[in-house]
């Protein structure tokens, strides 16, 4: 027999209860329906069973994962092991001692603090003033799946390769999905509603014998083609249809975790993470302007006159640049009348700076069979990059795929977020320093920039920005108030965003 486990409003003991209790009340029930109609005793029953309020355990360290990204990894550490601006988070429960004490400092901690609770008061004394963002949002499995995945982070076990050798190249083991537990709940609604058929059929039957009537049990292809059970499933069906049409619309333009390929194998790692070149060094437009733009490749010749071989791809992905804007690495001058140029001239020139390149990594005197296949081979990839449906020649503009969107209707104003609010561009953009190719980190969602305004504490007395807010200026010297967030300033204004 399958066993369940339930979690929060009640235990085992009291479930058995419970059921124990339904069964009586649907024996009561039966005795005063015989002459109602089979669509009103399933409805009965239906709103019996909804009665006891059972809540399944939803905890999962998946889902934990994506909480953390969105709420905790600006502030600690992703190895759960190291301290950053918030405390290494892998031991917490321990650390604690009591879990309801741990949600309520999650949901809230300045409460914890005002109370005295002493590890609340040890926290608060080791980073403040900085202050934790309230989530009172989270529901307790929200926070348990959070904690399962800080656990399993800190201990090794989520997302750890099994097996042997294929594991240890990288081979990331297959998510399981609790999906199973829904089907195995629709099974068990489904032979519930098929023992209340036939029990109404019995009770009918002895009802209609004490009467001196005759009744026909129908069968059951009978009790599915009734009108109270079509009718049902109809309502079901326009039920779910429904909720899947507003779900899909709700997500539609969403593409978090959208990784697409990019003409050139630019590596975030090798730049912002191994030479640390700052975010708004490229992107210099998020400092002043509603855009952080796509860098111009004139800012990549800052660098690539001077560094000519990449430390990963050698001169594969550098010479794509070169060939875009009609550079010669090898008299290292910008080529004449460089749009008029035919893609024949342009790839001796390229192709001699491969093979001389390829000579001088070998040591060797000329192009053997080896450097003439890697040298057609990075010619064809050139052009394959650099040139599409409908932009025909290799010179040009390099076409980046763009990851980032939000609908027309959205203002949003980088400026405004990194020079006068000074939110770090891994907030919404992730851990960029540490991905070869870049994905979009956060949902962009309504409701995700909702919760960071309300949560988000303005640098309040750091920015001669917010002097005119002189209430809110007062209200802090006095102790009135210890925060203020975005939501303060009218960060949750429509017309802010909408206008």
């Amino acid at each position: 027999m399958a066993k369940f486990y339930f979690c929060g409003k009640y235990n085992q003991d009291q479930i058995h209860n419970r059921f124990n209790q339904l069964i009586i009340r649907i024996e009561e029930e039966m005795k005063i329906i015989s002459g109602q109609s089979i669509l009103k005793s399933f409805l009965a029953a239906a709103l019996l069973v909804m009665s006891m309020n059972l809540s399944f355990a939803q905890v999962s360290a998946d889902a934990g994962k994506t909480l953390f990204t969105n709420y905790c990894a600006s502030c600690h550490a992703k190895n759960m092991k190291t301290a950053l601006t918030g405390p290494a988070l892998g031991g917490a429960q321990e650390r604690w001692g009591n879990d309801a004490d741990l949600y309520s400092w999650i949901r809230n901690s300045q409460a914890m603090i005002q109370k005295g609770h002493p590890r609340a008061l040890e926290l608060w004394n080791q980073y403040k003033p900085t202050v934790m963002s309230n989530f009172d949002q989270l529901t307790d499995d929200e926070i348990g799946s959070l904690l399962a995945y800080i656990n399993g982070v800190y201990d090794g076990s989520y997302g750890a390769p099994k097996g042997g050798p294929v594991a240890a190249q990288g081979v990331v083991a297959e998510k399981k999905s609790n999906n199973w537990l829904y089907w195995v709940l629709a099974a068990f609604l489904a032979g519930l509603s098929y023992l209340l058929f036939r029990i109404i059929g019995n009770l009918k039957q002895l009802s209609a014998a004490k009467q001196g009537m005759s009744y026909e049990k129908p069968t059951l292809w009978q009790t599915l083609r009734a009108k109270g059970v079509v009718g049902f499933l109809l309502f079901a069906l326009v039920i779910l249809g429904g909720y899947t049409t507003v779900n899909r619309a709700i997500n539609l333009g969403r593409q978090q975790g959208y990784e697409p390929d990019q003409p050139i194998a630019f590596s975030h790692v090798t730049h912002a993470g191994e030479n640390k070149i700052d975010c708004q060094y490229c992107h210099d437009g998020a400092r002043r302007s509603k855009h952080s733009v796509i860098p111009a490749t004139n800012t990549c010749m800052n660098c690539h006159r001077a560094i000519k071989v990449g430390s990963k791809y050698g001169t594969a992905e550098i010479t794509k640049i070169y060939a875009s804007i009609g550079y010669d690495p090898l008299t290292n001058t910008y080529l004449e009348n460089y749009d008029q140029l035919s893609e024949d001239t342009l790839k001796a020139i390229y192709t001699a700076w491969m093979a001389d390149s390829y000579i001088t990594e070998k040591g060797v005197t000329a192009l053997d069979a080896e450097g003439e296949r890697l040298v057609a081979s990075q010619w064809k990839n050139l052009v394959k990059a650099l040139t599409n449906d409908e932009k025909k020649k290799i010179q040009g503009p390099i076409e980046w795929a763009r990851i980032h969107g939000l609908p027309d209707h959205v203002y949003f104003n980088h400026a405004q977020h990194v020079s006068i609010g000074k939110v770090a561009c891994q907030t919404c953009h992730g851990a960029v320093e540490k991905m070869e190719v870049v994905k979009q980190y956060s949902p962009l969602s309504m409701g995700w920039c909702v919760n960071c305004h309300r949560e988000t504490e303005v640098k309040f007395t750091e920015n001669p920005y917010y002097d005119s807010y002189e209430r809110f200026h007062k209200e802090l010297q006095e102790g009135k108030r210890s925060k203020v967030t975005v939501n303060d300033i009218g960060g949750l204004e429509c017309q802010k965003c909408h206008y």
